[in-house]
């Protein structure tokens, strides 16, 4: 079942990442588009990296993030890959 949220373009669908916040119509969840963010990528950048969103959806998957920051990162910090599964070569780029 899909719950709306009080966020457009953000919903939560029990089939989906365990009702995740996502963004409507794709399974991308909103912890995605806040990474990419915080990795220096501009908003106006991340639809080139993921085109099958729209900057409104962008824009307000981070008005989702500034909203509820708590649950963004806990979701972040279970999804995040310890550092001694990463190849070195890889954590070292």
């Amino acid at each position: 079942m899909v719950q709306n949220t009080e966020h457009r373009y953000i919903v939560r669908d029990e089939q989906i990442l365990n009702s995740e916040p996502i963004i409507t119509g794709t399974r991308t969840p909103v912890r995605a588009i806040v990474e990419t963010w915080r990795m220096g990528v501009a908003p106006e950048e991340i639809p080139k990296g993921l085109p099958h969103l729209t900057l409104a959806q962008v824009f307000d998957a981070l008005s989702y993030y500034s909203d509820h920051q708590e649950e963004i990162n806990a979701y972040i910090e279970r999804n995040r890959i310890p550092d001694q599964l990463i190849d070195s070569l890889v954590r070292n780029q």
